[in-house]
């Protein structure tokens, strides 16, 4: 019973930070603030990335934020793969947004990655605690590939990043890369799982293990798509 309480008050806070979240989001990006976009982005970033470790710490849950530490660490780590996409492959484009950049990458990418895989990690523990690790591994699959098909498509309005010289979906979403950031949502979930009682210093190999299967996948499918497929 006890389990099952906390469970739903975890649930509860979850869906309340992330309403917050979304009312940021709103105000942020549709009041007219004369504010570059890019430095509007780092803000909700950097917000995200800071309301989430301290709802984890004021509750105490330290699965939370482990969780947290794990996402943040991989999207730290998510830099190397967008860079190489964008300087050497040059099929990713991050135009001028009034922020600074590391390499080729806006700077809000340090933490932008942590706001879905925290997300879909959070939902598909839940759900593992009442069904399969199996049905939990589809389940957590389909909401990476939703997650990450919408914001392909979305993100290019709001003068963010956007594909080049790649085949496209419906004008904005890069074929190449749909498989791999399924790959980079289930393995996060997956391994976060194995890692999650070890040491924080266990989570950083995990994490730069992650992103360097991302990266691979990213270039086995883009050769896959553009050099094999659709030439």
């Amino acid at each position: 019973m006890e389990k099952n309480a906390n469970t739903g008050k975890s649930t509860r806070d979850f869906i309340i930070v992330h309403l917050i979240f979304i009312g940021l989001c709103f105000a942020v990006l549709i009041i007219p603030i004369p504010i570059a976009i890019g430095i509007k982005l780092f803000i909700l970033v950097a917000s995200y990335n800071l309301l989430i470790p301290l709802v984890g710490l004021f509750r105490k849950d330290s699965e939370w934020v482990k969780l947290w530490v794990f996402v943040f660490l991989i999207s730290l780590f998510q830099i190397w793969p967008d860079w190489f996409l964008s300087a050497q492959l040059n099929i990713l484009v991050f135009p001028e947004d009034g922020l600074f950049k590391i390499g080729t990458v806006s700077g809000y990418m340090v933490g932008l990655w942590a706001i879905p895989l925290f997300l879909l990690c959070f939902i598909g523990l839940k759900l593992q605690e009442n069904y399969s690790h199996l049905k939990a591994l589809i389940v957590v699959g389909l909401i990476s590939f939703n997650i990450f098909v919408f914001s392909e498509q979305t993100m290019w309005m709001l003068q963010s990043w956007y594909p080049q010289n790649v085949t496209l979906f419906f004008d904005h979403l890069a074929v190449y890369i749909i498989i791999p950031e399924v790959i980079l949502g289930l393995s996060t979930f997956y391994y976060f799982q194995k890692a999650k009682n070890q040491h924080y210093l266990m989570l950083i190999v995990v994490a730069f293990g992650i992103m360097l299967l991302y990266l691979g996948s990213a270039s086995f499918f883009y050769f896959l798509f553009e050099k094999v497929i659709f030439i």
